[in-house]
């Protein structure tokens, strides 16, 4: 392996020489001490870009946090792909909009395993957005941003169906207003 590898080439590598497609949570650590040996003690490459690396490849990985993407079976894996994103709140917005479309779609089906695929990925935003919103190295701003995105993904966990009506009046309050004066949420 040329010291120019990739991480990605690397973990596949490895992976595919150990001719499994399951896998622990022992072989991701596994890996990761592999990526070490290879790139130096110094490689912080967490669990979860692993995980979301084998499975982005086609392998069974039995292994979740908050920032790897929950396992999502098909066919809700190719229709739910891209759909959250929160890169700013009129991301944000448009993101639950549509993920509460597609729930309420699945919900009016009696398809359970599809509404429980949908809560799953906005609970995934929620605990992402919290986390940007815990980190320092974000600057202030964004960080408020995405404390007020988690804010949304929480509502939308406990009151789907207020979801809507409750945004459009966060949107108009004062406290709304005056944080995000200026931003494209902001906005009606």
């Amino acid at each position: 392996m040329s010291p120019q590898a990739s991480k990605k080439r690397i973990l596949l590598d490895f992976f595919q020489a150990r001719d499994r497609q399951r896998v622990e949570v022992g072989d991701l650590y596994a890996a990761r001490n592999e990526l070490r040996r290879q790139r130096g003690p110094g490689d912080r490459t967490a669990l979860g870009y692993i995980a979301s690396i084998l499975r982005e490849a086609g392998y069974e990985v039995k292994y979740e946090d908050r920032y790897s993407d929950p396992v999502i079976p098909e066919p809700y894996a190719s229709r739910l792909k891209g759909v959250l994103e929160f890169h700013d709140l009129a991301s944000a917005e448009q993101s639950l909009l549509r993920l509460d479309a597609i729930f309420r779609e699945y919900s009016s089906a009696a398809d359970r395993l599809g509404t429980t695929m949908v809560r799953a990925l906005v609970k995934k935003g929620k605990l992402r957005a919290r986390s940007l919103a815990a980190n320092p190295r974000v600057n202030t701003p964004k960080r408020q941003e995405k404390q007020e995105i988690a804010r949304w993904f929480q509502v939308w966990l406990e009151t789907p169906d207020l979801f809507a009506d409750w945004l459009a009046l966060r949107k108009s309050s004062d406290e709304f207003r005056k944080l995000f004066a200026g931003g494209d949420a902001a906005e009606e």
